[in-house]
């Protein structure tokens, strides 16, 4: 046997994936007794196949080749309303395989190495045994460009209060959601077990800490004029309409192959997906020209805003809009305005535009 890899004896008496050799997974020969010869017909990612994983696990297996972090659907969807029918077929040839694929995670990169972003990985998450989760390693090196500094304290100042609390991504983002349920969705807002702040911040919350023989925290105690603000804006206003700090991060200006422009700061406005509902929103970093430079003018721009509902990863119980209701009804002047929407941006951000009534006087 070629003694040349670098596992150590503990990792596999410890870790059962292990326990059948390289060859297991890697394919190769290892009865070899030479680097070369060990390595011939090498797979050097062999997650990158989920049916090599399907072999033990073939439930998860089979839903996570559907799943969202597998196929990178929601990119490809996402933009797809921009573009000609023509202009589709193009992108799906030229720029998503080539590029945004590049952005599907396998299920090695959540259990073994660290996903590549731009040929750079975190390496072995802990010497190639295999790691239930690594928030860091994992979830934040893919969303480590404006959801895990935010709710991290690496974006600003202040952490969101779940992870102050000790809470991480999984703590909300279930293992289902992660591997998927089976169904290939286009985009993440189809999915209908996404996490949701009732799930925990409702009155029967708390009444389960209390029978639990636990004392409810300070965030469980809702005082009667919270209540009431709760009440009068439900279904109205988005969580984090109210309960997002005052800056988070957006991306502009994306150019393919050369990224986009990060810029702080706060929006609310229409939901682009409930219309009836006012939320953050995050701009989306696509311009007129993005694709430019291979020959796609997205000739169906205008049809698709520039702005997206977002749920920022800076929650805090107390915000200045939470204790504070001239913020919105008299200030406004974090909501969407015709003067202050993206210069040259789709008309169809003109429907997100959204001020507030005047608080009703006695």
């Amino acid at each position: 046997m070629y003694k040349g890899f670098v596992v150590s004896r503990e990792a596999v008496k410890d870790d059962p994936h292990l326990a059948e050799g390289c060859s297991s997974c890697h394919a190769g020969d290892e009865s070899a007794s030479t680097r070369e010869d060990a390595h011939t017909g090498l797979v050097a990612r062999p997650s990158d196949e989920p049916e090599r994983c399907a072999e033990c696990h073939p439930d998860i297996s089979e839903n996570y080749s559907k799943s969202l972090h597998y196929t990178a659907s929601g990119l490809k969807h996402g933009v797809a309303p921009r573009f000609s029918e023509k202009e589709r077929k193009q992108f799906e040839s030229t720029v998503f395989e080539k590029s945004c694929r590049s952005c599907h995670a396998s299920c090695g990169d959540c259990h073994v190495k660290g996903p590549r972003i731009a040929e750079v990985t975190t390496g072995l998450l802990d010497g190639h045994r295999f790691v239930r989760k690594d928030d860091e390693k994992t979830c934040g090196f893919c969303h480590g460009g404006r959801v895990y500094p935010e709710f991290t304290g690496q974006y600003g100042v202040v952490k969101d209060v779940h992870y102050e609390k000790g809470m991480t991504c999984t703590d909300c983002h279930s293992m289902q959601e992660m591997h998927g349920d089976g169904t290939a969705y286009t985009g993440r807002r189809q999915v209908a077990d996404r996490p949701n702040c009732k799930e925990c911040h409702t009155p029967a919350a708390a009444e389960k800490v209390k029978a639990s023989g636990r004392k409810p925290g300070p965030d469980m105690n809702v005082s009667d004029k919270a209540k009431q603000a709760h009440a009068d804006h439900d279904g109205l206003l988005s969580c984090q309409t109210c309960h997002a700090l005052s800056t988070y991060k957006h991306c502009t200006n994306c150019h393919l192959g050369k990224g986009a422009e990060s810029k702080s700061g706060f929006i609310q406005g229409r939901n682009p997906s409930n219309p009836d509902q006012v939320t953050t929103l995050r701009t989306v970093p696509a311009a007129r020209d993005t694709f430019a430079s291979v020959g796609i003018a997205m000739e169906n721009y205008d049809k698709v805003p520039n702005y997206w509902d977002a749920a920022p990863h800076v929650i805090r119980k107390t915000t200045e809009r939470t204790g504070n209701c001239v913020l919105c009804h008299l200030v406004k002047n974090c909501y969407l305005k015709p003067s202050t929407l993206l210069k040259d941006g789709a008309k169809a951000n003109e429907k997100l535009v959204y001020q507030p009534k005047p608080i009703p006087t006695k």
